[in-house]
């Protein structure tokens, strides 16, 4: 399969788990399935891409930007490097999700974070940690 196709179906699957996190009821099937089901197939497809084209890369690694560069300039490296971005944004959003269930936030508070999370990966994660160092902070100390 060329990477175009791949490119597509991966980005389709994050955005279906991004939809389901961050408007579907969050029961502990449709977690384990995004997390299992959702960032399992991700992770596998990345898995396939790196171990079948990764080491065929002409000048690739990443001990320099160039040979970072010259990775990216290969199709299906760029594309596995995308996977890589979703599986591990929608895995992070989904923690972030129970973590935020857990302490109580309203549904409204977490959408921004969730959203950060899946647009721009760490800002999303630094939002979380933020409300949550916020909340920490603010919280009445037990004797």
């Amino acid at each position: 399969m060329s990477p175009e196709p791949v490119f597509s179906i991966t980005s389709s699957t994050a955005m279906a788990g991004w939809f389901l996190l961050i408007l579907a009821p969050r029961w502990p099937a449709l977690i384990a399935f995004i997390r299992f089901g959702l960032i399992g197939a991700l992770s596998l497809t990345y898995a396939v891409l790196i171990l079948v084209y990764f080491f065929r890369v002409e000048g690739g690694g990443f001990g320099s930007i160039a040979e970072v560069r010259a990775l990216f300039m290969s199709d299906p490296v760029l594309v596995a490097g995308w996977v890589h971005y979703l599986a591990f944004d929608l895995f992070i959003g989904t923690w972030i999700a129970v973590e935020a269930d857990k302490r109580g936030y309203n549904r409204v508070l977490q959408a921004p974070m969730l959203v950060a999370t899946f647009m721009f990966g760490p800002l999303g994660l630094l939002l979380f940690y933020f409300t949550r160092a916020t909340e920490t902070a603010l919280s009445p100390r037990k004797a």
